[in-house]
């Protein structure tokens, strides 16, 4: 999950402008439905494809401790270690148009601290399965699952997202995949936009969660540094 921080969206479908950041970078999913497979077995919790999509976007240390009854705190980090190096070996990919929408970000001197990743995932997850998939690292760090003390819909994450790159959330434009960050993101006082290449746009509206924007992929935006500041390009066309 990714976090940039920008300074104007425009909007192909309804001409809007406004201060914003952003989020979804890879799909997991095959590792993680794999993972839930196997906690689904070895807790009794019914329905792995259920649980997975019940629990999508949300962090493992409060997945795994509400559902599997962990209070042990030596062997909940063994089991989200467990679950996430399940994960790792699921494959993760990385999604359209996120490597050339960052490396545009990268190229740029006045862009390339404009953004972070903001993510569900712990601190030894994110790195390796971002490098699996050749995205690269912000400059100035990202936030992970065991830096903030309350994880999404909370707006802990996206808070701390903004403290690191030294901005004002409401200067910020959120991109989810999930309803918990979505939820996470406008708690935090930012512009969502929702991308449908977790669940699905019908399945994030089927919960009545809403976003400023939505897109089917990262490939439906742009971004460019014009007259000092910089302007996102949201294509909300929909097929």
């Amino acid at each position: 999950m990714i976090f940039f921080l920008l300074d104007h969206v425009l909007d192909h479908a309804n001409n809007l402008r406004r201060a914003a950041g952003f989020s979804t970078l890879i799909d997991s999913t095959p590792g993680v439905i794999k993972a839930w497979e196997t906690f689904c077995k070895d807790y009794n919790l019914g329905d792995h494809l259920e649980v997975s999509h019940a629990t999508h976007g949300r962090r493992l240390y409060d997945t795994l401790k509400e559902l599997c009854h962990i209070e042990d705190e030596d062997t909940l980090q063994r089991e989200i270690d467990r679950f996430e190096d399940e994960v790792i070996e699921g494959g993760p990919l990385v999604l359209p148009g996120v490597v050339q929408l960052l490396e545009k970000l990268l190229a740029d001197p006045h862009t390339a601290n404009a953004w972070t990743i903001v993510t569900s995932a712990t601190n030894k997850y994110a790195p390796r399965a971002l490098e699996r998939c050749g995205v690269p690292l912000p400059p100035k760090g990202y936030v992970t699952s065991n830096d903030v003390a309350r994880g999404k819909p909370h707006p802990d994450p996206y808070l701390a997202g903004a403290q690191t790159c030294g901005k004002d959330p409401i200067k910020c434009l959120v991109v989810e995949d999930a309803p918990s960050g979505l939820l996470s993101g406008r708690a935090a006082g930012s512009l969502t936009l929702a991308v449908g290449t977790g669940i699905g746009l019908d399945a994030i509206k089927a919960t009545n969660t809403t976003a400023d924007f939505m897109v089917t992929d990262l490939t439906k935006v742009t971004v460019e540094w014009v007259d000092g500041q910089l302007e996102v390009t949201v294509d909300g066309s929909l097929p």
